[in-house]
Formats: C-alpha cells, sequence, structure tokens
C-alpha cells in the first residue's frame, strides 16, 4: 500500500519513543514502549490511508502511546466493588472467598506442599484426599472427587458410567446454562445416548419406568438452576427414582448445579435442595458447584458410592478436568468452616444471604451520611426499599429484601455516571433505574464504605470533565 501525504506526516518510530519517554517519574520498558509506538502508527497509518482521517498532532500520539504502555502494565483481571446486590455475580467471579481460605492459598503458594505425598508412608499420595474426609464427613457420602467445575463433573460422570448406553432425562430438565452449557450436547460429547421422557412441564414415574431398557445405564436428574417452570407441573422425586433404578439395576445421578450444604431457608431464603437431602434419599452419584451456594473456590464436586467414584478415578479424562493445589486449599479451608459449624460466620456469601434487613437499612443509612458528606450538591441522595439476588443461576424468583442508596446526579445521566464507576479504580458496579443509580450495601464488605464514596466522588468529577 502506498503511503499518501497525510501518513507522511506521522513521526518516526525513534522519535515517538523519544517524546513518549520525555518527562516521565516512571520510565517504560524499552520493548513495550517501541510495541507501544509501533502499534499506535500502524492504526493512524491505517485511519489515514482507509478512512481518510487527518493525521493527529504530536501530543496525541504520545498520550495514546503511554495509555497503551498503561494498559500493558496495568493488571486485567482487578478486584471490583461489587454494589449490584447479586451474591453470586457470574460475570464478578460467583463466591468471594474468605479470609481463612485466601490464607490457605497464600501457605501453599509460597512454598511446597504435599499435594501427593502421604506424610505418613512417604509414598505417592492422592490430591484428593486433602477435601475427600471432610466432604464425606459433610454430608454422609461414601467417596469423593473434585474437578475444576460442575460442567466438567456431569461430563466425567456420563463419559465414565454411561458411554454408548441411553440416559433417561426428563424434557423439563434439558436445560442450559451461562456459556451455552446444555445437557443433551454434553452427553453427546461424552458419548451417551438421550433418551427424553415427559413434557416439558410434567414428567411422572412411568415416564421413567417405560424409557428403561436393556441399554439404559442411569436415571439423570437435572437442577433447573437458572428458571423455574410454575403452575401446571409435576416433577419425580429423588426417592422416586430410587426406587425404579433398584428395580431396574441403573443408577440414578443428580447434577444439584448451585450445590447447597445449609438449609437456605433458615436465613428466608427459598427452598434450594440441599446435597445431604439427594444423598439421604439414596441418589448414587450427585455433582454440584464449589463457587456458588458453598462459598468456595471454583470447581466441580462428585460426591457418592465408593465404588463408583473408583471407576471415575480410572478414567483418563480426569487428569485433564483435575484441580491444582490452590484450589484444594481454598476448597479445604471452606469445608472446615462447615465441619466447625462457624461457615455463616466465616463465609462471605452466607454472611450476605444471612444479613438481616435492619442491619442492612443500618448500612444504607451509613453509606448514604458518608456520601452526603463527601458529595455536597453534586448528587441528590436517598434511600429506597429494594431486592437483592441470589445470583450464579440459583433461586432465579427469589428476592431478598434489601435497603438501597439512590444517587441521581445532578449534570449528568446516570447511564454515565455508572459507566464512570465501572471504569474507575477501583471499578464500581451498580444498577441503573429511573436515572438513578443504585447501590446495594448487601454486597459491600465493612472496609469498602469509604473507598466506595471516593469512587464516586471521583466518577462524577472524571464525568464532569468529559
Amino acid at each position: 500500500m502506498t503511503e499518501t501525504k497525510p501518513a507522511r506526516q506521522l513521526p518516526a518510530v525513534h522519535e515517538l519513543i523519544k517524546q513518549a519517554a520525555a518527562g516521565r517519574e516512571r520510565s517504560y520498558p524499552a520493548g513495550l514502549l517501541t510495541a507501544a509506538a509501533r502499534q499506535v502508527l500502524a492504526e493512524w497509518r491505517r485511519a489515514i490511508l482507509e478512512q481518510g482521517e487527518a493525521p493527529p498532532d504530536l501530543d496525541e500520539l504520545v498520550q495514546e502511546v503511554r495509555e497503551w504502555a498503561e494498559t500493558r502494565l496495568r493488571p486485567s483481571l482487578r478486584p471490583v466493588i461489587n454494589a449490584t446486590g447479586v451474591v453470586l455475580h457470574t460475570n464478578l467471579g460467583r463466591a468471594p472467598l474468605s479470609i481463612e481460605a485466601c490464607a490457605a492459598i497464600e501457605r501453599v503458594a509460597r512454598s511446597y506442599c504435599n499435594l501427593e505425598l502421604n506424610l505418613q508412608d512417604g509414598k505417592r499420595g492422592s490430591r484428593y484426599e486433602h477435601v475427600e474426609r471432610l466432604l464425606t464427613t459433610l454430608t454422609g457420602a461414601e467417596a469423593a472427587l473434585v474437578v475444576n467445575n460442575n460442567a466438567a463433573a456431569v461430563l466425567l460422570v456420563l463419559d465414565s458410567l454411561a458411554r454408548g448406553r441411553e440416559v433417561v432425562v426428563s424434557r423439563g430438565e434439558l436445560v442450559e446454562i451461562g456459556g451455552s452449557f446444555r445437557i443433551p450436547e454434553v452427553l453427546a460429547r461424552s458419548g451417551a445416548i438421550l433418551k427424553e421422557v415427559g413434557t416439558t412441564n410434567k414428567t411422572h414415574p412411568w415416564d421413567f419406568e417405560r424409557a428403561i431398557g436393556p441399554e439404559t445405564a442411569m436415571l439423570l436428574k437435572v437442577h433447573p438452576s437458572n428458571y423455574r417452570i410454575m403452575g401446571f407441573t409435576c416433577q419425580v422425586a429423588d426417592d422416586e427414582l430410587v426406587s425404579l433404578a433398584a428395580k431396574h439395576r441403573v443408577i440414578v445421578v443428580e447434577d444439584l448445579g448451585s450445590g447447597a450444604l445449609v438449609d437456605l431457608s433458615r436465613y428466608g431464603v427459598g427452598h434450594e435442595p440441599t446435597v445431604q437431602a439427594s444423598l439421604a434419599a439414596g441418589v448414587d452419584i450427585v455433582t454440584f458447584s464449589g463457587d456458588k451456594l458453598l462459598g468456595g473456590p471454583q470447581s466441580g464436586l462428585i460426591l457418592g458410592r465408593a465404588k463408583l467414584l473408583r471407576i471415575l478415578e480410572e478414567n483418563q479424562l480426569l487428569r485433564a478436568l483435575r484441580v491444582d493445589k490452590f484450589t484444594l486449599a481454598a476448597m479445604e479451608a471452606t469445608l472446615q468452616a462447615y465441619v466447625q459449624e462457624e461457615a455463616e460466620r466465616v463465609l462471605p456469601v452466607l454472611q450476605m444471604l444471612s444479613v438481616a434487613p435492619d442491619r442492612l437499612r443500618q448500612q444504607a443509612e451509613d453509606l448514604l451520611k458518608l456520601l452526603a458528606g463527601r458529595l455536597g450538591s453534586e448528587c441528590a441522595i436517598a434511600l429506597r426499599k429494594g431486592c437483592s439476588r441470589v445470583g450464579g443461576g440459583a433461586l432465579p424468583l427469589e428476592e431478598l429484601p434489601t435497603t438501597l442508596v439512590e444517587l441521581c446526579p445532578v449534570r449528568l445521566t446516570a447511564a454515565r455516571l455508572a459507566e464512570c464507576l465501572r471504569r474507575g479504580d477501583p471499578p464500581v458496579l451498580t444498577h441503573i433505574q429511573e436515572n438513578c443509580v443504585l447501590i446495594d450495601p448487601r454486597t459491600l464488605r465493612v472496609d469498602e464504605a469509604e473507598t466506595l464514596v471516593e469512587a464516586v466522588a471521583a466518577a462524577l468529577s472524571a464525568a464532569g470533565e468529559r
């Protein structure tokens, strides 16, 4: 491509590098600055030649080079302040870990550890032993495995126990969750053969019984994590499936999705089946996520009969799905909180779900005072009643009463303020309603209040300058 006269007005790479490096307290690595200058010049050359853009002045180019370099030096994965009230926010990493879990990760990260070494006899051990005893103690399962997420757990179970054979599933449970994870596609990928029974809203025990044949390997029950069918409905209970499976000598597997270890109704949250209840009903294998209602790191947990889990352990696929020492350390610390009966006090997810409405109102009032003292007349600030969400595909219809702090900016739109908050340092995520930015104290840590106030002030200032 032949350069036009405007394109030749762009400075040489070495000149742009020299100008970008001049007058800076902090120096950039030479290689990074070179890459930045080349990239910025290439983009402007393309814009001039292909789109007829006018060449920028040198100061503008220098600023772009510095910004390009800064973005490469700044971590991409950053902590954010979650003011949305969505407790298990998938886009924000789901369950925040407890202080104890974070400390456990640091301990094994800073030194060697006995990941696969039995310290008693000095022989090679299993990485899964570090959490298996805790899981079996808490749930009554005979054995347990941990893989990298619940999708992996379902895939491993199907691949190990149903490859080339039929798996019977209710039509109302052929779910799709975030990221286009679909039960029919997972079944196909595992080599199992899907056999649908019942209808979208109603499936009866006899639907399953009529579908069971010589090629049936399992009956699969799937928790409809992110939706509910209301009204004229019927589902087959765990104990009914277990009786059918025993009669026909097949197994029952239940994908519980979010996987609660405690009865959430004690917090005023809607019913969510517990892992213990499914196992007590006789379900052979239960799978669920570790980073949702359990409150631990991203992982998929597989609990059930020892002879079946030993088959899973022999599957070569397990090595591709295994978790590392950091996940196991965080999971062990999380499970210890349950064993010690301190989960509600220690785990952030359960803290957020169990906080009393009166306490939330007090937190909102305290935050309003801080904001009013810092923002002055820049925003109209008020309290309003609202609802938090569990999130993470769990309890999609559940509304948790809360008190919101309402920010109605005077000189700009709520969308503009929310954008500046999201792009700030630290980023703050909020909701917008009726041209107001809403802040829910349910998902704020106590030590984040003053940081949030400063972030709002900085966002208003930044929005006003543009």
